[in-house]
């Protein structure tokens, strides 16, 4: 039996040691990974962005702030979910912090079971946006099979073209256009015009 926590990681940045304790405490007794860091600077050098997990982080400390660490996350463009530990004249900020996707903030002094809510809300939001980046990364891998040909052919069946229609536009003949199609369908591992489009336009909005 495995002794690694299965419930997910959780990471803490705070620059008070006993609020960086009590949470660690409260979290490993739910089973769940806990890494702590006692500034920003020192969670960004070590934070993995390949991990299924959350931050729980406090919105003023020395150094760079909550608000700041949120910023280099957003420019990052992590997907880590985030909940801020907040003072009570802190509240205003806290409201800023969710405004850029902040899932949340609790005031101190916090109530157990509410941060162990959030802490799962997160881990969820967090198994979700991991899987989403594995199906990307998949389609991706297949989407770079093709020929710059092919993906010209493909682009243009997402359109709604027909082989005629493509012929016309990339100076082809239709047998060609058909050989393109039958490899195109191959390569993506695509039985029906329905599985191409899903590969394709899963793509594309992803990137947009």
């Amino acid at each position: 039996m495995s002794l690694i926590p299965k419930k997910g990681t959780v990471y803490v940045v705070d620059d008070d040691e006993a609020v960086r304790d009590s949470l660690q405490w409260l979290l490993e007794g739910k089973d769940y990974r806990v890494k702590c860091f006692d500034s920003s600077e020192s969670f960004l050098s070590r934070f993995d962005p390949r991990e299924v997990a959350c931050l729980i982080a406090d919105i003023r400390m020395d150094g760079m702030s909550g608000l700041e660490l949120q910023d280099r996350l957003l420019e990052r463009r992590s997907p880590l979910p985030i909940v801020f530990i907040t003072g009570h004249g802190d509240v205003p900020m806290a409201v800023t912090t969710m405004k850029k996707g902040a899932m949340d903030f609790i005031e101190k002094p916090f109530k157990e079971e509410e941060l162990l809510g959030l802490v799962e809300r997160m881990l969820d939001q967090a198994r979700n946006a991991f899987s989403h980046h594995q199906e990307q990364a998949s389609r991706d891998a297949l989407l770079s099979r093709l020929t710059t040909r092919e993906a010209q052919v493909l682009e243009r069946i997402v359109a709604g073209r027909l082989n005629k229609q493509i012929a016309d536009d990339l100076g082809i003949s239709i047998k060609t256009v058909e050989a393109h199609r039958a490899n195109i369908m191959e390569k993506l591992n695509a039985n029906t015009v329905a599985d191409l489009l899903k590969i394709a336009l899963g793509a594309q909005s992803a990137k947009a």
